[in-house]
């Protein structure tokens, strides 16, 4: 199927996209609310700048798409339902996905720069490595999420759930430029997270739970622990 019999499929009012073949395609600047493509190949699509509110992905492989700019929210339910999506390698710079449904997704490589993932469900994501700087992920949920490796630096993740999250090796600290924001985990929940060998440099750590955490090589300088809950015996090291 191409962009313009997709297109005209849905203004008759077809939502109905599932297990397509989709490769590169290019549906720019377009509202598909409320469509489904669930399982369908869109690897390589163009869909900048698309609305997609309470769209349907699950499963699908958006792998190395271009979704700059391209809008997933909802302000009431069903959010946007990304769960099992392939989303390696896509572009999202200054998407918006807060509240999206992105559990169990696989974001390795995904380009998120000024993204908004606020709120979002990413329990057990795959984020290996991702460049996620100046991304928004306040209070998103990412219990039993992967990023190890990934670059994290400015990244908004105040009362974040990163329980059981793994961030081996992850690059948190302060970025060189002296303007750049500090990453923010500020009454993040870091329950029994995977920290060790992370870069946490500068980073706002102020009423975080630590316990449990694993800190081993971790650079924690100049990070602000005010109030955090460390894992026991870390102050005695």
């Amino acid at each position: 199927m191409d962009a313009e019999e997709l297109l005209e499929r849905y203004l008759g009012g077809d939502r109905a996209f599932a297990h397509l073949k989709l490769v590169e395609i290019e549906l720019l600047q377009t509202n598909l609310s409320g469509a489904d493509f669930s399982h369908s190949d869109l690897r390589q699509a163009r869909l900048g700048r698309t609305h997609f509110n309470q769209g349907v992905f699950n499963g699908a492989d958006l792998s190395e798409a271009l979704l700059w700019g391209a809008d997933f929210t909802e302000t009431q339910c069903p959010k946007a339902q990304l769960r099992d999506a392939d989303l390696s390698g896509a572009v999202f710079v200054r998407a918006n996905l807060s509240g999206a449904n992105l559990i169990k997704a696989i974001l390795c490589g995904v380009n998120f720069q000024q993204a908004n993932l606020s709120q979002a469900l990413l329990i057990e994501a795959d984020l290996r490595p991702s460049s996620d700087q100046q991304t928004s992920l306040a209070g998103a949920n990412l219990q039993g999420a992967n990023l190890s490796y990934a670059s994290l630096s400015g990244v908004q993740l105040g009362a974040a759930n990163l329980t059981g999250a793994k961030l081996c090796r992850a690059q948190l600290g302060q970025s060189f430029r002296p303007d750049a924001p500090k990453t923010d985990l500020s009454g993040a929940n870091l329950h029994g997270a995977d920290l060790s060998y992370a870069d946490l440099t500068g980073v706002l750590l102020r009423g975080a739970n630590l316990e449990g955490a694993d800190l081993t090589g971790a650079t924690l300088a100049q990070a602000d622990l005010t109030g955090a809950t460390l894992p026991e015996g870390y102050g005695d090291r």
